[in-house]
């Protein structure tokens, strides 16, 4: 993969352009930022498409994003804490830019996206991370986390689940189609779901003023769900994430044995999971910083700054030691 630098500093080199160019070297600073690049790699017989940003040497964060999103999720908290830490977003399997080659026959599961996640950890020799979880990313996080505990550094769920309390309303009719997965229960979902109202609703749902979220957010998530054959793999995923609370108990288990570093930063008014599953982080792991925002599920769309801040500050609590942020960036 190539390099890149990790400033992209915004003085220009024209000398007709000197008068506009700041004077002082901190206020050159100031408006320069860890730039992302996108990579891609090939892991479990996936081509994985992912973002990264920061120092090789740098501590390492990894981004899962949930349904229906991508690594786009992360484009305001990338730059935020790249100029600290390695940064890497990958998208899953089934989303965003990561491509499944048909002769792959790939199983579209919980536990598949959690095999391919854990080969992309390999090809890119990564031994010890942070891990930010959302969403969908939560179970397939916390798989890895099961397989590999001594590889997480600590964890950050941001609306992320692993409590049955945690599960609100909105899933009532997921939950019908795992009681019953049937033709017509299926067709419920994908008329009511998988659209573009469906998802700018999971967007903008619970947020005071809903044109505060980008419409390009979810106008791309709902632009790659239209690829042929996509929804389908959703509806597929829809009916499997049983089997993600069916493993609470073995998520809260490892929660009790390991006691990992834990931050739960959520979306107060998240129909999907409600506060009191980033409450219930306490009953295993005592020390769990618990924070809500006042906003809905997507809560980067509108929080990414706070988001940062809290992130930062618990990681160097929680001994991730920060990057000096001298050196150069490497994949």
């Amino acid at each position: 993969m190539s390099k890149a630098p990790l400033l992209a500093g915004t003085r220009s080199t024209n000398p007709s352009n000197k008068a506009r160019q700041s004077p002082s070297k901190s206020s050159s600073a100031e408006f320069s930022m860890p730039r992302t690049s996108i990579h891609r790699i090939e892991a479990d017989g996936v081509r994985v498409f992912y973002r990264a940003a920061g120092h090789s040497d740098s501590p390492v964060v990894i981004l899962l994003h949930g349904f229906p999103s991508s690594s786009f999720m992360f484009r305001d908290l990338i730059p935020r804490l790249a100029d600290q830490y390695r940064v890497i977003a990958p998208d899953l399997p089934g989303f965003g830019f990561t491509e499944v080659p048909a002769e792959r026959r790939y199983v579209y599961s919980f536990d598949q996206l959690a095999s391919t996640l854990d080969a992309f950890t390999e090809a890119l020799k990564i031994e010890r991370y942070s891990i930010y979880v959302f969403d969908y990313g939560a179970p397939i996080g916390f798989r890895l986390a099961m397989a590999h505990p001594e590889r997480v550094a600590a964890i950050i769920s941001q609306n992320g689940n692993a409590y049955q309390e945690g599960l609100g309303d909105a899933w009532g009719p997921i939950r019908k189609y795992w009681a019953q997965p049937t033709a017509e229960n299926r067709k419920v979902l994908r008329e009511n779901i998988l659209t573009l109202e469906g998802t700018r609703w999971q967007y903008t749902h619970g947020v005071s003023n809903a044109d505060s979220v980008s419409p390009e957010s979810y106008t791309l998530d709902a632009a790659l769900l239209e690829r042929p054959g996509n929804k389908d793999i959703q509806l597929d995923l829809f009916l499997d994430y049983a089997s993600n609370v069916a493993l609470y108990p073995q998520f809260q288990e490892y929660f009790r044995t390991s006691k990992p570093p834990l931050l739960a930063i959520w979306g107060k008014n998240d129909p999907f999971f409600i506060p009191a599953g980033a409450e219930a982080f306490r009953k295993d792991i005592p020390g769990a910083k618990i924070e809500f925002l006042d906003t809905g599920h997507f809560a980067l769309e509108t929080h990414a700054i706070e988001i940062a801040r809290s992130i930062k500050d618990f990681l160097e609590a929680s001994g991730v030691k920060r990057n000096n942020g001298k050196r150069a960036l490497s994949r």
